[in-house]
């Protein structure tokens, strides 16, 4: 992992003195450095560094206000380590979440600390996009392309595209297709968890549909209703009232 750091510091030899520390770390890539705050929002705009050491007090603009401006605009603002002369200034400065705090004149081993601590917060934010990524991925790609299906004798091979709906019958499933139907040895639950990411809906405890292939809705008696399935058959599936508003709603997005 390659960390890009800049620093903003207005004092030439100070400033001189942390860019050649920091050059001794493998991992850490310099990107041209600042000497007022204005200026380094300018550099931040065309580098885009991970982490910036930047001195509290600093030209018209501080080190704070730069800190709490890219932290106010940017979706993903750098880390920020102040650098100072003083050392009452440390509250105003983790009030903007900074990594550290670091005193002049540098010391070696505190410099170390401050990195330590980067590192560790860099590698946990990568962690966790990593997390994320690979749940939404998931999120977005069907649990199956292919459903298998034991009837007790063979394995079926189904695409779940080509199921109409599904019903309980005693221990068993039926998967029902245009023409055919498939008895499985599982649950409706089960079959339910294997499609998820395709378009089927619960529509009654023993009846599970692929909404693709809704052709109709029709009422029925007491405020239920039918769906008409398409297809010469025109098969009627039952739909619960507990299901009803949430089969509309789905329908119409």
């Amino acid at each position: 992992m390659t960390i890009r750091v800049m620093v903003a510091e207005d004092e030439r030899l100070v400033r001189e003195e942390l860019m050649y520390m920091l050059q001794q770390e493998k991992d850490l890539l310099l990107c041209p450095s600042a000497e007022s705050g204005e200026q380094l929002l300018d550099l931040y705009e065309k580098y885009v560094p991970d982490v910036i050491f930047m001195d509290i007090h600093m030209p018209m603009l501080s080190g704070v206000d730069v800190a709490k401006k890219l932290s106010k605009e940017k979706a993903a603002p750098p880390l920020f380590v102040f650098i100072t002369a003083y050392d009452d200034y440390a509250l105003e400065a983790f009030e903007v979440e900074a990594v550290d705090y670091l005193l002049k004149p540098y010391d070696e081993s505190r410099l170390k600390e401050a990195l330590a601590r980067i590192r560790r917060r860099m590698s946990n934010a990568l962690q966790t996009d990593s997390l994320k990524n690979e749940k939404e991925s998931s999120a977005s790609i069907p649990a199956t392309s292919k459903l298998l299906i034991d009837d007790g004798e063979k394995v079926v091979v189904l695409s779940p595209g080509s199921i109409y709906y599904a019903t309980r019958v005693n221990r068993f499933v039926e998967i029902h297709t245009e023409n055919e139907f498939v008895q499985g040895k599982m649950t409706l639950q089960e079959l339910e968890e294997k499609l998820k990411g395709f378009p089927f809906f619960r529509t009654h405890r023993s009846y599970l549909v692929n909404l693709d292939y809704i052709q109709e809705i029709t009422p029925w008696f007491n405020g239920a209703y039918n769906l008409i399935l398409k297809g010469a058959k025109k098969t009627q599936i039952p739909v619960s009232r507990s299901a009803q508003k949430k089969l509309f709603k789905l329908l119409e997005q």
